[in-house]
C-alpha cells in the first residue's frame, strides 16, 4: 500500500521541530522552486547565473502526492528527490549541492547529471566504426569514462517545463565534440508520475554513424542525504550475469554467472554483507562497481532491474527499465570532499548509484548489444524510479 501526501511546505528530516512547527505559518510564502533547512538553503537564486551565454536555472517538479524533484539545466541534474518515508515523513533521497557553484567546484563531476554521449567507460578512450578510428578524451586512469573531459554533466542544457510534473531537456551535442562523430541532438524527459515514480525518457537522433549511451547518474541514500552509510540497505538485482573487469574497470566480454560470488543479488541481501569479501573483481572496483546483465524480469513490458529499500527509512525504490543492464556503484570512491544539501560530507560509502544502461566499452565489444546510432534512427529509452514503502503488519 503506498503512502499518499499533499504537502506543499518540506521540513526535511535534518531539519528541527521549530521548523516543523512554523509550517503552516510558512504556506504563506511563496514556496515556488525553494527548499529550506536550518543548515542549508536550496533556492532557485543558488543556481541563477548565465553559463557560455546560457541560463542556468533551478527547476521543481510536484505530483499529487506530495513527492517533489528538483532539476537544474547545468548537467542536467537531478538536485534532490523528495519522497515519502514509512512515516509519511518526506525525505531527500537523492545526495547533491545547493547551487550551481557547488556542483562546480565539487570534486565529483557526475552529482545527479544526465551523462552522454557515452555513459561508462571506453578502453583506451578508442573505438571503430564503419572502419573509421575515433580517439575520445581519456579522463579515467587509461581510459574514457562518461562522455570524456566534458561530458554531458558539464553543458547546459535548453529546458522547457510544460507542466509542474515535467521537465524537457534539450542539446545539440556537435559533430566531433568530444571526439564523437556526428552531430546529435538528445533530449531526456523527466516527469514525476502520480504513482510516485521518477520517470527518464531519452531520446537522441544523429546525422552521422555515432555511438549512444545515456543515463542518470544520481547518488541515493534511501535514509536521507547525510543519514550515514548505505551498506544496511537491503538491495535485489534482477541478473543472473555480471560483467567481470580488469584493475581499469573495462570488461573483459565474458558474461559470468553470480551463482556461489558477492555479485549474487538474485534475493534481497544487505549491500554489506559480502562487500568485504576475498575477490578479485570486488578488489578491481574497490567494492561494487560493476555492470549488471538484466535477465529479463518484466513488469509491464520494462526490466525490473532492482529493489532497493531504506533500513532505517522503509523507503523502497524499483528500478524499471528498456536497458539491458544496470551499474551498480557503492560509493567507494566518495572522500567526504564535498558538503552536501543537509551540510554534511559525502563520506565513504554513503550513497550508491544504479544506473540503467548499454554495457561499458560496447563499441571494442561485438557480443554486447550494439550502442550504435544511425542517421535515420532514433535512440529512445525509458527508465523508472518507482517509490513505495515496506508494509507494515497492520497493513
Amino acid at each position: 500500500m503506498k503512502k499518499m501526501l499533499s504537502i506543499l511546505v518540506i521540513c526535511l528530516p535534518f531539519m528541527t521541530t521549530s521548523c516543523k512547527e512554523n509550517k503552516e505559518q510558512e504556506e504563506n510564502k511563496t514556496t515556488e522552486n525553494t527548499l529550506t533547512s536550518e543548515t542549508n538553503v536550496l533556492t532557485a537564486e543558488n543556481f541563477d547565473t548565465i553559463v557560455d551565454g546560457k541560463q542556468v536555472r533551478l527547476y521543481t517538479l510536484k505530483n499529487n502526492n506530495g513527492m517533489q524533484a528538483y532539476f537544474t539545466n547545468y548537467g542536467g541534474r537531478l538536485v534532490s528527490l523528495l519522497v515519502p518515508d514509512s512515516n509519511g515523513e518526506l525525505t531527500d533521497v537523492v545526495i547533491g549541492m545547493n547551487s550551481y557553484k557547488g556542483f562546480k567546484e565539487s570534486t565529483e563531476p557526475y552529482f545527479g547529471a544526465t551523462i552522454g554521449r557515452f555513459g561508462n567507460r571506453i578502453a583506451k578512450g578508442q573505438f571503430s566504426l564503419d572502419g573509421e578510428t575515433y580517439q575520445v578524451p581519456i579522463n579515467n586512469g587509461e581510459n574514457s569514462l562518461h562522455g570524456g573531459e566534458k561530458g554531458f554533466q558539464d553543458v547546459i542544457w535548453d529546458a522547457n517545463q510544460p507542466d509542474e510534473q515535467t521537465l524537457v531537456l534539450e542539446y545539440l551535442s556537435e559533430d566531433m565534440e568530444q571526439g564523437f562523430p556526428g552531430n546529435l541532438n538528445a533530449r531526456v524527459t523527466y516527469s514525476l508520475t502520480n504513482d510516485n515514480e521518477l520517470k527518464m525518457e531519452y531520446q537522441a537522433t544523429t546525422d552521422k554513424p555515432t555511438v549512444v549511451n545515456l543515463t542518470n547518474h544520481a547518488f541515493f541514500n534511501l535514509n536521507g542525504e547525510g543519514s550515514g552509510s548505505i551498506l544496511n540497505h537491503s538491495l535485489q538485482i534482477n541478473a543472473d550475469k555480471f560483467t567481470p573487469v580488469d584493475e581499469g574497470l573495462i570488461p573483459s566480454g565474458e558474461l559470468k554467472d553470480v551463482e556461489g560470488t558477492a555479485f549474487d543479488f538474485r534475493e534481497p541481501k544487505a549491500i554489506g554483507e559480502e562487500i568485504e569479501a576475498e575477490n578479485e573483481q570486488l578488489r578491481n572496483g574497490k567494492g561494487y562497481d560493476h555492470n549488471f546483465v538484466l535477465n529479463g524480469t518484466q513488469v509491464q513490458g520494462l526490466n525490473h532491474a532492482a529493489t532497493v529499500i531504506g533500513d532505517k527509512s522503509g523507503i523502497v525504490m524499483n528500478i524499471y527499465t528498456e536497458e539491458p543492464g544496470l551499474q551498480f556503484y557503492s560509493g567507494n570512491f566518495m572522500q567526504s570532499g564535498n558538503t552536501l544539501k543537509s551540510g554534511t560530507k559525502d563520506d565513504f560509502r554513503t550513497a550508491i548509484a544504479l544506473e540503467t544502461q548499454h554495457f561499458p566499452d560496447s563499441p571494442n565489444q561485438p557480443e554486447f548489444p550494439s550502442t550504435v546510432l544511425r542517421p535515420g534512427e532514433t535512440y529512445s529509452t525509458t527508465s523508472i524510479y518507482a517509490f513505495d514503502v515496506v508494509e507494515s503488519e497492520q497493513e
